[in-house]
């Protein structure tokens, strides 16, 4: 079956996947049946910060990869004309991980060489154009966008040499330090698709580490950084949510070592 494709944005030339189908399970106590990005935040849902996010900075060609209880996703979204943009839905009819998700979507990204991914439960302040242009002039397969934190051992940190490149990921640890971690938004060349196996894997554990010698950069960035991953999370967000409302529709300057050297 052929997908139909969507003409790129003319202020934007790069289409969107929104990583969208995950359990949750983490937060099933606080949306017992509700998937996460449909988590209020305020009077919006965190999914719709982030479409406002992008359709603000210009990209319109969304895809949103769904999974776990996708017919409540869609029914809010539609066709994306109440934001002014046009979604596309890649459904799993099983769980794929963040990595066979994305490998789902292929067909909706023919015509893309390059292509921005997030996970539908973290918000980074971005500058997408930024991004994609750092990502243009490397040249590489993956370009993360990441974050300083002060307890990096939550995540998991990202290694990252003077020359922006990813030297390392590491995995979560005790205790805690500051450091890089991966704020879950990327910008993949098209090639990336060889490098997905078949079935369920995981971008992170599986993907990331695969290729770590094929020119992975990371641009480092300075903005609010929140995920909705844990019932204290989430609670979190919803106390900040004026703050995360104002900062989806407005990109701040950034001024990171990587920026100054463009």
């Amino acid at each position: 079956m052929k997908h139909p494709t969507i003409p790129t944005s003319p202020l934007f030339d790069i289409p969107a996947v929104l990583l969208v189908g995950g359990m949750g399970t983490r937060l099933r106590a606080v949306l017992p049946s509700t998937p996460k990005p449909l988590a209020s935040i305020g009077k919006k849902s965190f999914l719709e910060l982030l479409v406002r996010q992008l359709r603000s900075q210009g990209i319109r060609h969304l895809v949103m990869c769904t999974g776990y209880l996708a017919d409540q996703i869609e029914r809010e979204f539609g066709s994306g004309d109440a934001w002014d943009v046009a979604i596309q839905y890649s459904q799993e009819s099983h769980p794929l991980g963040t990595a066979g998700a994305l490998k789902l979507a292929q067909p909706y990204l023919s015509d893309a060489p390059d292509f921005l991914v997030m996970n539908g439960d973290s918000f980074l302040e971005i500058d997408f154009s930024r991004l994609a242009r750092f990502h243009r002039a490397r040249g590489g397969l993956a370009t993360l966008a990441v974050r300083q934190v002060d307890n990096a051992n939550r995540y998991g940190k990202v290694q990252v040499d003077a020359g922006d490149r990813v030297t390392a990921f590491l995995e979560k640890s005790g205790g805690d330090s500051p450091g890089l971690v991966n704020g879950g938004v990327y910008i993949f060349n098209r090639a990336v698709f060889e490098q997905i196996p078949d079935g369920s894997a995981s971008l992170e554990k599986d993907v990331f580490p695969r290729i770590l010698g094929q020119n992975i950069y990371a641009l480092e960035q300075d903005g609010m950084f929140i995920d909705i991953g844990t019932p204290a999370d989430y609670v979190r967000a919803q106390q900040l949510c004026d703050r995360l409302d104002e900062a989806a529709v407005q990109v701040q300057p950034s001024t990171s070592r990587a920026d100054r050297r463009q």
